[in-house]
This record gives C-alpha cells, sequence and structure tokens, in this order.
C-alpha cells in the first residue's frame, strides 16, 4: 500500500536545469533505498541515481557531475536535481522504492515524468 508520486518534470532548453521529486506515502515499513530510472524509446533502461538508507549514492556515468540526487526523511521524498541537461536526457523518469529485507524486498514504482531536453 505505498505509492510513489512524482513531480517536476517538463520541457527545457539544453543547459537548462530541472529538479524532480517522489514522495512516498502509506504503510511504510522500512526504506533500503530509493533512486530513479530513465527510459527512452530506443534505448535500455538506465539506472540514473540511487540514496540508500545510510545516505550513499551512486550514479551513472552518463550523468555524473550533472545530476544529483538527495532525499528528505521527514517527508519521505527523493529529489534528482538535473543540471547542465542535454538532449540526451530526454526520458521518462521513473523513481522507485525498495522497501523491506532479503526475504520481504518489494520494490515499488512512481508513475513517471516526461523530462524533454531541446537542442
Amino acid at each position: 500500500q505505498v505509492q510513489l508520486l512524482e513531480s517536476g518534470g517538463g520541457l527545457v532548453q539544453a543547459g537548462g536545469s530541472l529538479r524532480l521529486s517522489c514522495a512516498a506515502s502509506g504503510s511504510i515499513v522500512s526504506i533500503n533505498a530509493m533512486g530513479w530510472y530513465r527510459q527512452a524509446p530506443e534505448k535500455q533502461r538506465e539506472l540514473v541515481a540511487v540514496i540508500r538508507n545510510g545516505g550513499s549514492t551512486n550514479y551513472a556515468d552518463s550523468v555524473k557531475g550533472r545530476f544529483t540526487i538527495s532525499r528528505d526523511n521527514v517527508k519521505s521524498t527523493v529529489y534528482l536535481q538535473m543540471n547542465s541537461l542535454k538532449p540526451d536526457d530526454t526520458a521518462v523518469y521513473y523513481c522507485y522504492l525498495d522497501s523491506g529485507g532479503p526475504s520481504i524486498a518489494v520494490r515499488y514504482w512512481g508513475q513517471g515524468t516526461q523530462v524533454t531536453v531541446s537542442s
């Protein structure tokens, strides 16, 4: 019964910035990690960024130095700050939440938000 609500997508010119938000609600027992995937029409689904329960982060090589993932534990919200955007960043971005442990792990998904970068 966990729901993830995404917001912040839109159209931006190359070199611009956007900030995506993903707010979790419902019966959250524990959070192992939250992160972002993206899917473009002719590309493989790509893991963009992850933030784990201890606060450590990882990024795809394609976004390192440009994107930053962060969280607000009080609001159960994860953010993706995207700077220096490129046309290749155009995709639908999906947030996710990993809950539980090795024996009961569950992944919840947001509805997706479109990011379009014009050249």
